[in-house]
Parts: C-alpha cells; sequence; structure tokens
C-alpha cells in the first residue's frame, strides 16, 4: 500500500511539474502579446483557405517559422525575418509546423504574390517547381467544355489542359490562395532584446560570436 501512494505521489508531482514547465509559464509569457502594427485579422475567405489548408494536410510538411539567422539559414534561403510570438496573435490555433518537406511559408505571399501561380502549382507542383515532391490537388479544380459566368479560369502552361477543355478554379481553391497571399510578414517585427542562448553582448548591444 506504501509503494502504490509512493507511485501516486510521484505522478502527480511529475505531472504538475510538466504542467507548469510546458503550460502555465508559456502562457504567463505570451498572454500579454500584442499584434504588430502591420499585421492583420484574417479575413472570413483566409480563414476558409486556412481550413482548407489544414484539411489537407499541408502543415505536415510545411512550416511557418523562420529561424533566426545565429539558428539557420532561413534569411539565407528568402524565407524572411525570424518570427516573433506577435505574428501569431490571429492565429488560432497556431501552424508553426514542425517539418520541412516544402519550403517555410511564413512569407510565401511576399515571395509569391501571384493568384495565378499558386492555383498552378496547386493543380500540377512539378509544372512550376521542377523537382518538387509535392503532391498535385486535382479535385481542388475542375474540368469544362467551356468557363461559364464566374467561373475563374487556371492559367495553365501548354500542355497540361486536355484537349477542349479549361481547368476551373474550386470555392476552396480560391479560398487556400487567398490564405496563402495572405502570408506576408514582411512589417516590422516587434524588437525582441533576449540574446542567444551561448552569447554574450557586444559592444553594440547585439549577440557577440
Amino acid at each position: 500500500m506504501l509503494n502504490e501512494i509512493k507511485l501516486a505521489t510521484g505522478a502527480v508531482v511529475s505531472l504538475g511539474v510538466a504542467t507548469a514547465a510546458l503550460v502555465v509559464l508559456p502562457y504567463i509569457q505570451v498572454k500579454d502579446i500584442q499584434a504588430p502594427a502591420g499585421l492583420k485579422p484574417y479575413t472570413e475567405q483566409q480563414l476558409r483557405g486556412r481550413a482548407v489548408y489544414v484539411a489537407n494536410g499541408c502543415v505536415y510538411c510545411h512550416s511557418q517559422q523562420p529561424r533566426d539567422r545565429n539558428y539557420g539559414p532561413d534569411s539565407a534561403r528568402g524565407w524572411g525575418r525570424s518570427s516573433v510570438p506577435g505574428d501569431y496573435v490571429y492565429d488560432q490555433p497556431h501552424l508553426l509546423g514542425t517539418m520541412r518537406t516544402g519550403p517555410d511559408l511564413f512569407n510565401i505571399g511576399a515571395r509569391q504574390p501571384s493568384a495565378d501561380w499558386h492555383l498552378g502549382h496547386l493543380y500540377q507542383p512539378r509544372a512550376y517547381v521542377p523537382g518538387s515532391n509535392m503532391p498535385a490537388y486535382p479535385f481542388l479544380f475542375k474540368q469544362k467544355s467551356a468557363a461559364e459566368e464566374g467561373d475563374v479560369v487556371v492559367q495553365l502552361p501548354p500542355g497540361l489542359n486536355p484537349p477542349g477543355r479549361v481547368t476551373i478554379a474550386s470555392q476552396e481553391a480560391l479560398d487556400l490562395v487567398k490564405y496563402l497571399q495572405a502570408m506576408n510578414h514582411t512589417y516590422p517585427a516587434i524588437a525582441s532584446t533576449s540574446t542567444p542562448v551561448g552569447a554574450t553582448s557586444s559592444p553594440e548591444g547585439g549577440p557577440s560570436k
């Protein structure tokens, strides 16, 4: 009986410490974070597109968190500045991602602002990025003999359209593209005063190497 009580007590203490370290303390750190001035809330269409992004598993292959240049070459890859907590104020839940089978998408809206590019890339990625291992999403599109009023025709490279047919973007595809275009975090970030682990402050105020 005594051993069972010790085991139960140890389990409760371990759970309490883990909860404090992984839930309570992070919440205290970020609960008062404000959105940067340049960050706008998602529109209704962008939120629908975000749901399509989640439903199709994009988060499993793409991150949305460029690293500081002290920790990786993300800036040199053209992925933009490192992200800060305020960048995710309107993301419920966040879609940081843990894999980079594909590139980071934190600033894909700045790198690729064209809706035509995004639509074509979703339809057949390898026609736009040779060697890409991204799956195609043809089910987000329809094939018609002719476009109807209100249809958005996808401008595909020669040879991708079936003969005598046009490719029409579904509403889900259009919503997803709006969400991708919204990922443009080129506004100034909230200044951070933290110093990377293992670094000391230089006379100019930045981390020394």
